[in-house]
């Protein structure tokens, strides 16, 4: 018993300092790119030892493919909250996921991925791994979207529509990267959240 109580403080005290660690990794990421997030310049925005940092991650490229997958889980979890609040049906609640997913792709975690993707693309080692997060944040983005919109993929042309939706928010992130777009964008997703919700209303003809 008294090993287990010795234990947990140890344990939520490794969970706060990897975590710690991760978001460190990103901020940097985000901030100073690839080539100036070393993992030195993340220990030190972490407040940790360069030891602590290889205890968790035994490789610069295991550290920020780990934070970037931390990130886009507590990103998950809180655009799923945020969704409780959306309008409940109709144009108004089409714009407003619209208006979330742009604003998520002109946030920090979306800068700090890019950098990440960018270096892979040069990296070697990274590439991998790189890749298949890539990949996996696109179909729980993909599938949080179809939730959100109550889109019947079945349908003609709806796939294909949710999916430039978010081709589009990620195109509006990237156009952020240079200089404040924020005028421009909310254009935008005005006009992008009426075509989306017109191919979402429309109703297949009926079959004989």
């Amino acid at each position: 018993m008294d090993l287990v109580t010795d234990r947990s403080p140890k344990q939520d005290r490794s969970r706060a300092t990897r975590r710690r660690i991760l978001e460190a990794a990103v901020s940097c990421l985000a901030e100073h790119g690839w080539s100036g997030s070393t993992v030195a310049v993340v220990c030190a925005r972490a407040g940790v030892s360069r030891g602590a940092a290889q205890h968790h991650f035994r490789t610069r490229e295991e550290l920020f493919t780990a934070a970037i997958a931390h990130m886009a889980e507590e990103w998950v979890t809180a655009v799923s909250e945020r969704a409780l609040a959306l309008p409940r049906a109709g144009q108004d609640r089409t714009y407003a996921v619209v208006d979330m997913l742009v604003a998520v792709h002109t946030g920090p975690l979306f800068r700090a991925a890019l950098h990440l993707w960018v270096a892979a693309a040069d990296e070697e080692q990274l590439r991998p791994g790189v890749a298949a997060l890539e990949s996996r944040i696109g179909r729980e983005a993909h599938r949080l979207t179809v939730e959100f919109l109550g889109a019947d993929e079945s349908l003609p042309g709806v796939r294909e529509t949710v999916q430039a939706t978010l081709d589009m928010a990620r195109g509006l992130g990237l156009a952020n990267l240079l200089s404040d777009d924020s005028a421009r964008r909310a254009g935008i997703v005005r006009q992008w959240s009426r075509v989306l919700d017109t191919v979402l209303r429309e109703q297949p003809p009926d079959r004989p």
